[in-house]
């Protein structure tokens, strides 16, 4: 499956702990990653400083929904189901 265009949920909804070009502490849930474009698209996307877990990440009918919003929430409510 691909990205739903202009989405970028999986890059503002969950928190990432790995560094990331421009936030080397990585982010926190809600925030929007800096390598996100206006129109939410990963400026690093193929290159090999991305983070595994970006890379490792796959689009899905579950996670990505038909809206944002349902995406958003999906990736929210997995974080907190997954957090220590």
């Amino acid at each position: 499956m691909e990205c739903r265009e202009g989405c970028g949920a999986c890059c503002i909804a969950p928190s990432i702990s790995s560094p990331i070009p421009g936030m080397p502490n990585g982010k926190p849930k809600g925030v929007r990653c800096i390598q996100l474009t206006d129109d939410n698209k990963c400026k690093i996307f193929g290159r090999p400083e991305r983070p595994k877990v970006c890379i490792d990440i796959k689009a899905s009918e579950e996670m990505c929904g038909e809206t944002d919003e349902e995406a958003f929430y999906y990736l929210v409510t997995l974080e907190e189901a997954t957090k220590p």
